[in-house]
């Protein structure tokens, strides 16, 4: 689902982002955000457009490490809303708690601090990509954990055919990108 209206609504964006054929292996099209984090107008823009889609108050913004704590941040200042940190293990001081998810030749698990939130509170998830969802999956799920209501994610970059945003919206998620590329 396109965050704007109609076909082309955000093809501004979608110029600022580039693809890098065969990285980080062969048959990949990697898009990078880089370049449009580089331009000040498409940034803020993308933010913007962000903000604008979000349903209903949060209380925290929960960005995955590391770009997505970029957009949390910048989301979370117009919305008065918290940032949360969604780290790899390992990264956060303190007591936390964790999720394990499967990555294509293995293991991975992500963290955030036990006392990061209070049961209840509305929490936003914000990625950069959705690709097959087994990140932002696990998130939910630790967020969940933790006694957060999430109903919502957001991402700048959907690759649809790779099925995350598929299988976040089968676990009753809302999720919204502002672009989508064919092809991963």
């Amino acid at each position: 689902m396109s965050i704007a209206t109609g076909a082309a609504a955000n093809d501004d964006l979608k110029a600022l982002i580039r693809t890098i054929p065969d990285f980080p292996k062969p048959g990949i099209m990697f898009r990078d955000i880089t370049t449009l984090l580089l331009d000040p107008h498409g940034l803020a823009q993308t933010v913007e457009r962000m903000v604008a889609a979000v349903d209903g108050p949060v209380d925290l913004i929960a960005g995955i490490e590391a770009r997505g704590f970029l957009f949390a941040a910048a989301i979370a200042v117009p919305l008065n809303a918290g940032v949360l940190l969604i780290r790899k293990d390992g990264k956060l001081p303190g007591v936390t708690i964790a999720e394990d998810y499967a990555l294509e030749y293995g293991q991975d698990r992500i963290t955030m601090h036990e006392d990061a939130l209070a049961p209840g509170q509305r929490v936003l998830l914000v990625d950069d990509l959705i690709a097959t969802g087994g990140t932002a999956r696990a998130a939910i799920r630790l967020l969940r954990k933790a006694g957060a209501n999430v109903t919502q994610a957001q991402f700048v970059v959907d690759l649809p055919e790779l099925g995350g945003a598929d299988a976040l919206r089968s676990d009753g998620i809302n999720v919204t990108a502002l672009l989508s590329f064919e092809g991963h």
